[in-house]
């Protein structure tokens, strides 16, 4: 059996007292706030500044060249987001898998929102657009049997590269 329907869950699951996390939801905490206002590019691995959202290494990436694109506003949904930010934000999507393919010789991307912690943000206050470049092979014996991911790559040398790669170019 591949899957087991349980629609009676439904009730139980939504009814489950929401967890207080760690993290707050107001901008004066928010990391990436902090690092937007800053203006400490290189220290903080902004790769590229638009008029409504910025292009950033991931921190703690899932793969070499793990980038996000982060609206400035501090809203925690794309919902909450004008059509304008959201569309520069899917145009700066657009332009980093065209700009990155070659740079870093990816083969593919996965890109993705994390919605809300239950939906895997790790910092949910403030919504976020992953792109992720991939190659065949790129996970291992290492990652299945010793639950370590390996990164391929120096995260300053692929942010040097990708932020001259990234001056030439415009939405």
């Amino acid at each position: 059996m591949e899957r087991l329907y349980a629609p009676w869950r439904h009730d139980y699951v939504t009814a489950m007292p929401k967890k207080k996390g760690k993290r707050s939801a107001l901008k004066k905490d928010c990391v990436f706030c902090k690092q937007i206002a800053a203006k400490k590019d290189d220290e903080y691995f902004i790769v590229r500044r638009f008029k409504h959202c910025v292009v950033m290494m991931n921190y703690y990436p899932y793969n070499a060249g793990h980038i996000m694109i982060l609206p400035l506003e501090h809203k925690a949904n794309l919902h909450e987001l004008s059509k304008v930010v959201r569309a520069e934000m899917m145009e700066a999507v657009s332009l980093c898998t065209a700009v990155m393919e070659p740079a870093l010789t990816a083969e593919g991307f996965n890109v993705g929102v994390n919605l809300g912690s239950a939906g895997g943000g790790g910092l949910p206050s403030h919504v976020h657009i992953h792109v992720l470049p991939r190659w065949r092979g790129d996970t291992n014996f290492l990652e299945t049997i010793g639950q370590t991911k390996l990164i391929s790559a120096n995260i300053v040398t692929t942010f040097k590269k990708l932020k001259q790669v990234f001056a030439k170019v415009t939405l």
